[in-house]
């Protein structure tokens, strides 16, 4: 069998952060997280690490290079951190209540383009940048449990 050669990884200078509204049942807080990581891909192909490969080689889709850290907070805090992300144009990823009533992508990004930014009913947000960017705007949230 091959040797494959492990260096040690360097700590990312970049954080992953899901920051959820803290009254989603369960099934909408795995759906919501699930939908904001998918977006992030788009904008940092790099976020993306190697395929994987078991004992007997067979192969696996490749994930995230890091770990995707989710949040916990209100309304008005997660309002904030997405007030302070926009401020510091950090791409992100939106998820308004609205988009549990829809059923396709089309119908998501009009339910969303019908509100105006301040009156988003949000429900969570993700993003992907420098880790004391990420650290400021998710100021007020905590890990979820």
């Amino acid at each position: 069998m091959e040797s494959e050669h492990h260096e040690i990884p360097e700590r990312p200078k970049t954080k992953i952060a899901v920051i959820l509204r803290d009254d989603l049942e369960n099934w909408q807080a795995v759906n919501v997280t699930a939908f904001l990581v998918s977006g992030l891909p788009s904008v940092e192909p790099d976020l993306i690490g190697q395929e994987y490969r078991d004992a007997d080689g067979l192969r696996y889709l490749p994930m995230f290079r890091q770990p995707v850290l989710v949040f916990s907070a209100t309304a008005e805090v997660l309002s904030a951190a997405h007030s302070r992300a926009v401020a510091r144009d950090m791409p992100i990823s939106i998820f308004t209540s609205h988009l549990f009533a829809t059923g396709n992508d089309a119908d998501n990004r009009a339910a969303v383009r019908a509100v105006e930014t301040e009156k988003l009913d949000l429900v969570g947000v993700a993003m992907h940048g420098a880790r004391n960017q990420v650290d400021k705007i998710v100021k007020g949230a905590v890990m979820y449990r």
